[in-house]
């Protein structure tokens, strides 16, 4: 079975094999769009600039920041096509959400897998 993983984008790729798919409304700096070697770029899915730049990646937030990203996916109006296209890949192979945070517990990378799951299920 497939699943929905997460790798930051700054790391060497665990999962080769995967659909790579960027969920940072922004482009992470210092990465070429060669060496991202993505599948696919969702900038409409990240958390809006507003949101972003209100949790700036403070962990004391991140319970808020998840309530309020879970609320603008449930928002967007992007979200069923991006729904539909994890689906498809899920088929086949794994699909990899890419992040660029340094903090790999506190990002919406983590926040989208796990709502992910619960809406795939």
């Amino acid at each position: 079975m497939h699943d929905v993983k997460i790798e930051r984008i700054y790391q060497k790729p665990i999962d080769e094999h995967g659909f790579r798919i960027l969920v940072d409304r922004l482009w992470p700096r210092g990465i070429s769009k060669v060496n991202a070697k993505l599948d696919q770029w969702a900038k409409e899915i990240g958390p809006t600039n507003n949101l972003r730049k209100w949790f700036g990646h403070d962990p004391a937030k991140y319970e808020d920041f998840k309530v309020r990203y879970q609320q603008e996916l449930a928002d967007n109006p992007a979200l069923p096509a991006f729904i539909t296209l994890v689906k498809q890949e899920l088929a086949n192979q794994d699909v990899i959400l890419l992040f660029g945070a340094k903090d790999a517990r506190h990002n919406q990378a983590v926040v989208l897998q796990a709502y992910l799951r619960a809406h795939l299920a």
